[in-house]
């Protein structure tokens, strides 16, 4: 996998855990940068097994309750549904802390880990203009009612093409890439949607001096 591919996965994962001061995020070793990602990817699989688990205590207590009511039933099955997919969720989230390590082993450890302090620092910086280009974006919708990855994810994906100079179809094919893995099912088509709608308005995007 190229660096900057495993670069940009571990900012999704790290961006809101890495230090947000420039002095101690230029301090970050390679390590330092794998294990706050896999720290950030361990403690979602925690959440999803814990709300998992809730929903089958939910669902069977409804049942044991119900006398098998027909309403009662569908809501145990979608509670028992909920807790599948959330299950589903952390075993996919698990797998990808297992492969960072042999990710980063694979690629130039200082490439990877200076072009993850370079997304996250400029996310950081110009956090305020990228959200307004987004939420000029999302036609009717607001950036902070979306799922927290896909926030990230198009902010990750607005840095790229607006201050590192990566072409535009590259950073919505990357986006729809991290959205596949990290997002729900049809997350990767909602980023796809809202960047091409962003590609419109770069010429007046604000530029890095």
């Amino acid at each position: 996998m190229q660096p900057r591919r495993i670069a940009r996965e571990l900012a999704l994962l790290s961006l809101s855990q890495l230090p947000s001061k420039p002095k101690k995020l230029e301090e970050q070793t390679p390590q330092t940068v794998m294990l706050t990602a896999i720290r950030a990817l361990t403690g979602e699989v925690q959440d999803a097994l814990e709300m998992a688990s809730a929903d089958l205590k939910r669902g069977n207590d409804l049942l044991r309750d119900s006398e098998f009511r027909a309403v009662d039933l569908k809501s145990s099955q979608a509670m028992v549904g909920d807790a599948i997919a959330r299950t589903q969720t952390a075993i996919n989230r698990l797998g990808s802390a297992v492969e960072l390590p042999e990710l980063m082993q694979l690629g130039d450890q200082q490439e990877v880990r200076d072009y993850t302090i370079q997304i996250v620092s400029t996310c950081n910086q110009y956090r305020q203009e990228v959200d307004e280009l987004l939420e000029a974006s999302l036609q009717d919708w607001q950036l902070t009612r979306l799922a927290k990855v896909d926030q990230n994810i198009l902010r990750i994906a607005v840095v790229e093409m607006v201050y590192l100079a990566l072409p535009d179809r590259v950073a919505i094919n990357e986006a729809v890439e991290l959205a596949k893995r990290y997002s729900a099912e049809e997350g990767h088509r909602f980023i796809n949607g809202v960047l091409r709608r962003v590609t419109k308005q770069l010429p007046a995007a604000p530029q890095q001096s």
